[in-house]
């Protein structure tokens, strides 16, 4: 499978990793020299068993710079690693009263101090909201127990520290959904200045050919006038498919660690690519002409690719049954909504419409184009075939798919 891909990636929490990683190494600092020049009320050495406390600080000295690496991206901070930074934090915690016995009963720091904030921060920024409600909880409910009778003071810091890290993990979220909105602008306006471009050059040369030997071939007549008919037909094809701005379907990356991802896929045909979306429109450009008009949206209308083809295939019956029964004179139109949840396509002709019981007539008599080609392949897809029509003015083709059942209505046509 060939294939090639362009990757922009843009990450405006980075800075908030740089920001985490100083904040660590300036708090572990912080912490090591609480220890050493600390203080109890009576001004004497707080720690009862000072080896239990510097055998912690010396552990967690080492370990903040060696984990340096994994708080400078969301891709290098694993789950395990916040894990076990997370124990790290809570060890400390429930380690101070045994190196300071006094600690329940004044309101001094804990043996991690403002240190432990970080290790609930990374959940933050790596996860969102979610993730930090989850750590800072944990650590809320380590420093409640540590503290045996904890004051009120006690309960302020520890819901300032939920608090704020709720916020901040919001914060993110917000930052990354902002990202992909940017992200997808950013590919818009690049595919929309290709189309320009790429249009401009079919103008100056390839439509203005095929206009050319329209006119010569109507002038001349005979067998010319035939090719000249085919050119036009061909220069109404091209333009709507310029017109259009067809691009390749764009995925925007769903992992919050990799920040807001652009990702365009050109697929080779017959690559097999079942898994990637296919934009409807691209499928219908083909049939409009000079005798067929197709009106659809100005941005992708996205299915999976079996039922975007299998669509397509419906809209093709449909124009057949027009060129069969409305002759070759007939005008048709091809209107493509896409809706919230459904994507419609109606195909509509001007041809003398079809009388009443013909359908059932035509299918009784094995003929089973609307049958199957059109309302068989709806009903694989979850969708429906409607069949309008009125003697003497035209029939409509109504075929609506809904995009919840479109993956059931795959599972379906399997069976």
């Amino acid at each position: 499978m060939a294939k090639r891909e362009r990757v922009v990636r843009m990450s405006v929490e980075q800075p908030l990793w740089r920001a985490l990683t100083g904040y660590r190494v300036l708090t572990m600092v912080y912490a090591v020299l609480l220890a050493i020049f600390g203080k109890d009320n009576f001004g004497q050495q707080r720690f009862e068993r000072p080896w239990v406390a510097f055998a912690y600080l010396a552990f967690l000295f080492v370990w903040t710079l060696a984990t340096l690496p994994k708080v400078r991206s969301a891709a290098s901070c694993t789950k395990r690693f916040l894990g076990a930074d997370l124990v790290v934090a809570l060890t400390g915690i429930m380690l101070t009263p045994v190196a300071d016995v006094h600690s329940q009963t004044f309101d001094g720091p804990t043996l991690p101090s403002i240190w432990t904030a970080g290790a609930v921060l990374a959940f933050a920024i790596k996860g969102g909201w979610r993730w930090a409600a989850f750590a800072s909880t944990f650590v809320a409910a380590a420093n409640i127990i540590q503290r045996g009778d904890p004051s009120r003071d006690t309960f302020h810091n520890v819901l300032l520290v939920w608090v704020a890290s709720i916020a901040i993990g919001y914060v993110v979220e917000v930052a990354r959904a902002s990202e992909r909105t940017l992200a997808r602008a950013l590919e818009i306006e690049a595919a929309t200045r290709e189309r320009e471009r790429l249009a401009r050059d079919i103008h100056d040369s390839v439509l203005q050919v095929l206009a050319m030997v329209q006119r010569r071939g109507t002038a001349i007549g005979g067998e010319a006038a035939e090719l000249g008919r085919m050119a036009g037909e061909q220069e109404v094809a091209l333009r709507t498919l310029v017109s259009s701005g067809l691009v390749p379907p764009t995925r925007v990356s769903e992992d919050a660690a990799e920040g807001a991802v652009v990702r365009t896929v050109d697929v080779e045909e017959g690559s097999g690519d079942e898994a990637a979306p296919r934009d409807l429109r691209a499928l219908l450009a083909p049939y409009a002409g000079s005798r067929t008009s197709l009106a659809e949206p100005g941005a992708p209308v996205l299915l999976p690719a079996e039922a975007a083809r299998e669509l397509a295939a419906a809209v093709g019956a449909a124009l057949d049954n027009v060129r069969v029964h409305a002759g070759a004179e007939a005008q048709a139109w091809i209107l493509v909504e896409d809706e919230p949840g459904e994507v419609i396509v109606t195909v509509r002709d001007d041809g003398p419409g079809i009388p009443e019981g013909r359908l059932a007539q035509a299918e009784g008599e094995g003929r089973m184009g609307v049958a199957l080609s059109i309302r068989g392949r709806l009903r694989d897809l979850g969708g429906t075939a409607e069949v309008i029509s009125v003697p003497g003015q035209g029939t409509e083709v109504e075929l609506k798919v809904p995009k919840a059942q479109v993956s059931r209505g795959k599972a379906g046509s399997a069976r």
